[in-house]
């Protein structure tokens, strides 16, 4: 296969809305690409991009803590229409229902529902409705300007509801940082250890992990004016950060190569079985055009959408510093894509969004509908 136009996509990009990207496709069962492009130091272009340079995986994290939480849900310790308060005790009672901060613009407010004094019940809210992303949960709350880890964990835990659950699909963080300390309680030990001796061990993925990481080798992010230096091997999300580097929602680097083949053992089922991603790709939220799965964003109708270009059994998930993973069974493809955009700053959404549909529509160009 020529992968020339999928190539030709990415040099179209690269320099303007990210300086540096991997790219893995498996189709088959196999390997078929694998090409790293670009410059870990643009300005100076000394230290190109390579293989085995890894990226901040930012909320694509978020798949190696689902993959984790379905291990326990396949040995029967932990059920997805369980109650999270049973796990989580202080995840309970009459919440208000209210705007959230809007990440993306200081000062700014998100209305999901228009102002009402109704309350929503926490004590009502299943491992579902946190997978599915139509938990009621705000997408997003500051909680690295808490003082104190112990501060953080509390307010994830007691904060208000942006929605009536089941209302809205709402894609939130605050909801996967939830799985992880759920995880941690099931457990008994840090989510670190349990994605690696879950996930990526019995997988053989050796890049991937979380932070931080020695600098030498990692795509740099974006510049933090609050700490007055560019991040390089710590998690650029800030709440990430503030609890640590290890949360449910981001904070796993690694590279492509180890990304796609963490996509290619769902979908052959060497992690999970084969009933168990029935179930996460299963449609088990709507909302206009966002299709939820369990952990998974599904096919989109959306012609602006990532997954557009794929087939309609398509599922996968993005990252807010460049980075994708999808997976076509009707295919047997699965495309992990490492960028970081968010090295020129978080403007550039746009374009990244219109480099990930052209990626998937050259993909398509190349392998036809194989």
């Amino acid at each position: 296969m020529n992968f020339a136009p999928v190539e030709s996509v990415v040099q179209s990009h690269l320099g303007k809305t990210f300086p540096a990207a991997q790219l893995a496709i498996w189709m088959r069962g196999e390997l078929v690409y694998e090409n790293a492009f670009g410059y870990l130091d643009p300005e100076t272009k000394l230290r190109s991009t390579q293989h085995a340079t890894r990226f901040d995986f930012a909320s694509v994290s978020k798949l190696f803590t689902v993959a984790a939480f379905m291990t326990f849900v396949e040995q029967g310790r932990v059920a997805l229409d369980q109650r999270v308060c049973e796990l989580l005790p202080e995840f309970v009672g009459a919440r208000a229902i209210t705007p959230y901060p809007d990440p993306l613009k200081p000062g700014a407010v998100v209305e999901v529902v228009p102002g009402t004094n109704a309350r929503a019940d926490a004590s009502q809210v299943t491992f579902q409705n946190l997978l599915a992303h139509n938990s009621g949960l705000p997408a997003w709350l500051p909680l690295w300007k808490s003082d104190t880890r112990e501060e953080r964990r509390a307010t994830a835990l007691a904060c208000a509801f942006a929605y009536p659950t089941g209302a809205r699909v709402v894609y939130s963080d605050i909801g996967l940082i939830l799985i992880g300390f759920a995880l941690e309680k099931l457990a008994g030990k840090s989510l670190d250890a349990i994605v690696r001796e879950r996930v990526t061990a019995p997988l053989g993925l050796d890049s991937i992990g979380y932070g931080p990481i020695p600098p030498d080798n990692v795509a740099p992010t974006e510049f933090y004016a609050h700490q007055n230096r560019r991040m390089c091997g710590e998690v650029h999300d800030e709440n990430a950060w503030s609890l640590g580097g290890v949360a449910g929602h981001a904070g796993v680097f690694g590279n492509a190569r180890d990304l796609a083949a963490f996509g290619e053992a769902l979908r052959t089922n060497r992690l999970l079985t084969r009933a168990t991603l029935a179930e996460m790709t299963r449609l088990q939220a709507q909302d206009g055009a966002v299709r939820r799965g369990i952990g998974f964003a599904l096919w989109s109708p959306d012609p602006a959408a990532a997954s557009n270009p794929l087939s309609e059994q398509a599922f996968g998930h993005l990252g807010f510093t460049g980075t994708s993973l999808w997976i076509d069974p009707t295919r047997d493809l699965a495309i992990a894509c490492l960028a970081n955009r968010v090295y020129y700053g978080r403007d550039n959404a746009d374009a990244m969004m219109r480099f990930r549909v052209a990626l998937h529509r050259a993909v398509r160009q190349v392998i036809g509908d194989k």
